[in-house]
Order: structure tokens, then C-alpha cells, then sequence
């Protein structure tokens, strides 16, 4: 089971520095999955999973971000946590997984297809910000 301090040993591997008590909210919600992957004991790959359920069609993985430390690509990192939160999703009762990324993120594309993933379609992402 993942924990906060795990989360935060692994504070590389995200965009922005963890919160603690972010990474406890997170961890702390049903659904919610984080899975490092670790070389020894240094974390060099991280996969965060929400799933969400809807009234008509049931509960689906989304993976939300997925990140190996520079000097750990290319050696199946990636796919092997992506192929874990696809694994546990189906363990949970999922119906499916989704992610989206670039186009032009290369790396990201190989490595959800060398999951085993389909490209279902080119979409068009909308976002909000709000202040807060």
C-alpha cells in the first residue's frame, strides 16, 4: 500500500512538488491508486489511477499521469506500470481504462500502445481553471 511518505520519497516523478496533504487526500479517497515502480529503493516511475463510475455505464479507470525518472526510459518501466493499473482496474470491477496525452508525445504514445491500448479517436480537450 502506498503511503505518504512514499508519495513524497517519489517527489521527482511529479510535475509540481507533492503536498503532504494532497498525497493524503488522494490516498485517502476510494479509487484512487497510485503504483511506484523502484529500482533498489529509489522510485524512478510513478502511475496515478482515479476511477469513476457513471449511471449508465458503469466504473472505468482513468489514468491520470504517468511519469519514469530520465535516465530509467526506454527500459519497459512505463508499460509494466501502465500494464499494473490496468491489471488492478480489472481486479476493481472496471469495465475499462482511458488516458489521453499529445500527439506529439512520443514516449507516451509507444508506451500505451506497447500496453496494449487502442486509439480510439482524436479528441479535442477542454479545461477549466479556477483560482483557489
Amino acid at each position: 500500500m502506498t503511503s505518504v511518505a512514499d508519495v513524497i520519497a517519489a517527489g521527482d516523478l511529479f510535475d509540481d512538488p507533492v503536498r503532504p496533504d494532497w498525497a493524503a487526500r488522494f490516498l485517502g479517497e476510494a479509487g484512487h491508486h497510485i503504483l511506484l515502480a523502484y529500482v533498489a529503493a529509489t522510485p524512478v516511475g510513478m502511475v496515478t489511477g482515479v476511477e469513476t463510475t457513471h449511471p449508465d455505464k458503469g466504473t472505468e479507470m482513468f489514468l491520470y499521469e504517468l511519469s519514469v525518472a530520465e535516465g530509467y526510459r526506454g527500459h519497459g518501466i512505463g508499460r509494466a506500470l501502465t500494464e499494473s493499473l490496468a491489471d488492478l482496474a480489472r481486479k476493481r470491477g472496471c469495465y475499462g481504462m482511458w488516458v489521453v496525452t499529445e500527439r506529439g508525445n512520443e514516449a507516451a504514445v509507444a508506451t500505451y500502445r506497447s500496453a496494449a491500448a487502442d486509439q480510439e479517436s482524436d479528441h479535442v480537450m477542454f479545461a477549466w481553471t479556477f483560482d483557489g
